[in-house]
C-alpha cells in the first residue's frame, strides 16, 4: 500500500502545472502589498509575480514593460477574475517585441526586486515596484468555451428542438422523437 502512495506522489509532483520557464526560479512569497509600501526595503528579493499587460517600451539597450498585478493561482497562471491590485514594472535585458507582448495578455515573471520607480500614469506621478526579470512567460489564450456552441450550450446535442435539455426536457412538446 505503501508503494501506491509513492506513486501517486510522484504522478502529482509532475505534474504541478508550472511551466519552465519559471519553473526553477529562485522566489520569495512576498505579497504586492509589502513591496509597494516600500519597495527599497526589499531589493534584491526573488519573486514571481504576474498580471496583465499595460504597455511595453522599448531602450536602448532594455525593455519596460508595465504589468498590472493579479495574485497567481497554483499553477503560476494569474488569476484575472480576481481584481488587479496596482502596477509594477518589468526590466529585461531582452528586446521584448510590442507585437508579442500585447495590451492584455497574461504573463508571468520571475525576477529580482530593485527597488522602486516614479511612473507617470496620465498627469499623476505614481511609485511602483521595479523587477528585473530573470524569467518571462506569455501564457496562450484559452478560447471562451461560453460563445459557441459546445459542452455549456443548449446547442450541445444538437438542433435544439432535439435537446432533452432544451424548451422542457423529454416531456416538452418540443422534444421530437
Amino acid at each position: 500500500m505503501k508503494r501506491y502512495w509513492v506513486l501517486f506522489s510522484l504522478l502529482l509532483s509532475g505534474c504541478t502545472g508550472l511551466p519552465t520557464a519559471i519553473q526553477n526560479a529562485p522566489f520569495i512569497d512576498l505579497s504586492y502589498q509589502q513591496v509597494s509600501s516600500d519597495a527599497d526595503n526589499y531589493k534584491d528579493a526573488p519573486v514571481r509575480w504576474g498580471g496583465v499587460i499595460i504597455g511595453v517600451e522599448n531602450e536602448a539597450q532594455s525593455s519596460l514593460m508595465q504589468i498590472v498585478f493579479h495574485p497567481l493561482d497554483y499553477s503560476g497562471r494569474p488569476q484575472t477574475y480576481k481584481p488587479g491590485i496596482g502596477r509594477f514594472v518589468v526590466k529585461s535585458s531582452e528586446f521584448l517585441d510590442p507585437a508579442v507582448y500585447v495590451k492584455d495578455k497574461e504573463i508571468t515573471v520571475a525576477g529580482v526586486i530593485a527597488g522602486g520607480m516614479d511612473l507617470t500614469v496620465g498627469k499623476r506621478t505614481i511609485r511602483v515596484p521595479l523587477l528585473v526579470a530573470t524569467a518571462v512567460h506569455l501564457w496562450p489564450n484559452y478560447p471562451d468555451y461560453y460563445s459557441h456552441p459546445g459542452f455549456y450550450s443548449p446547442y450541445y446535442y444538437g438542433y435544439p428542438a432535439y435537446n432533452p435539455f432544451y424548451r422542457g426536457g423529454f416531456y416538452s412538446p418540443y422534444y421530437r422523437w
